[in-house]
């Protein structure tokens, strides 16, 4: 067989090749896509910090809490509705709480930080700095009570925003510098799944998206809500026509207490699962410690939330178009 090779070494040549080429192909670390092969493209890849690329980790990152959760469900459950919310002190010891489940693995693209008083009133938030100049910037807060230090460090910090707080209790309002700034807007009203706000109605109540209306708003960059456990309600219906359109949501961040009195697992998972479903995904959390040191020997289960909705095209998730500098110039003359 040898003399054949011998004879006709251009055949032998090109048979070479033609192993050398299936190899190659069937060999599954030796993909041409593979970044380890390609230092330019893997340069670049690591060096992506355009806000794209930044997210589509972010979700791949999130993407692996969703299987660990199921894991977790299913180690401890079987099924979401075998779940303790907090299993009590004794063999077998589930190492585990109802807050668990749910982790801010979702990285902010931008700066994190907690605005707002330290302890009880601070709030996490996301890419604040990109709100500071922004031409028209709407935050709604429900549930402001007396501590609005989160609101007051918002109106420093930004020129532009429109602050606009709410809250059912008589004694709440807007205090010191945001009592006078005209940026700063109060309603004693609270927010709900339905409208009541009649003059029978004592607690004046309204849906977001008849505030919104009411207001003149069509899009709200930070949406603040403490419900005091009203939120399961409120915001399952509030979500409901986004879940089913897929439409994005009307605001670009959700900051919110989570309220877990008298729930079960399986309520909370799914509203969790809706809050996901509509494009939230949860970039920091916090425990109420100060409501559990008030209320030692019970359950933890207070939480404030963090979200980023990303879907759409929030100042948050997209860059806004660069303005031609030409005329800019031409506008100013």
């Amino acid at each position: 067989m040898s003399h054949v090779w011998q004879r006709h070494p251009r055949y032998a040549l090109l048979v070479a090749f033609v192993l050398l080429g299936t190899f190659l192909f069937l060999n599954p670390f030796s993909d041409s896509s593979d970044l380890s092969s390609n230092p330019s493209a893997f340069a670049a890849y690591i060096r992506d910090t355009s806000l794209p690329a930044k997210l589509a980790r972010a979700e791949q990152v999130y993407t692996k809490t969703l299987k660990s959760r199921q894991e977790l469900i299913h180690r401890h459950g079987p099924t979401a509705h075998d779940i303790l919310m907090f299993p009590p002190d004794r063999d077998p010891w589930p190492a585990y709480t109802v807050w668990s489940f749910f982790p801010p693995t979702f990285d902010c693209p931008h700066e994190t930080e907690r605005v707002g008083s330290l302890g009880d009133g601070g709030k996490w938030t996301c890419g604040l700095s990109r709100l500071e100049h922004k031409p028209e910037c709407v935050v709604y807060s429900f549930g402001t009570n007396y501590d609005v230090s989160f609101e007051s460090e918002l109106l420093d910090r930004t020129r532009r925003c429109q602050i606009y707080g709410f809250d059912i209790r008589e004694a709440a309002a807007f205090g010191g510098a945001l009592r006078s700034s005209p940026r700063a807007h109060f309603m004693h009203a609270g927010l709900s799944s339905v409208d009541k706000h009649g003059p029978e109605d004592v607690h004046k109540l309204y849906t977001l998206e008849s505030l919104m209306r009411r207001n003149g708003h069509a899009y709200i960059d930070i949406l603040k809500v403490d419900l005091e456990g009203a939120e399961f309600d409120v915001l399952t219906r509030l979500l409901a026509p986004y879940l089913s359109s897929g439409a994005p949501l009307p605001f670009g961040q959700l900051l919110l207490e989570i309220h877990t009195w008298e729930k079960t697992f399986a309520e909370v998972l799914s509203f969790w699962e809706t809050l996901e479903g509509v494009g939230l995904r949860p970039f920091a959390t916090e425990v109420n410690l100060v409501y559990q040191n008030y209320n030692r020997g019970k359950d933890t289960d207070l939480a404030e939330y963090s979200f980023l909705n990303i879907k759409g095209d929030s100042i948050f998730v997209a860059d806004p178009p660069v303005a031609d500098a030409d005329a800019e110039t031409r506008a100013r003359r």
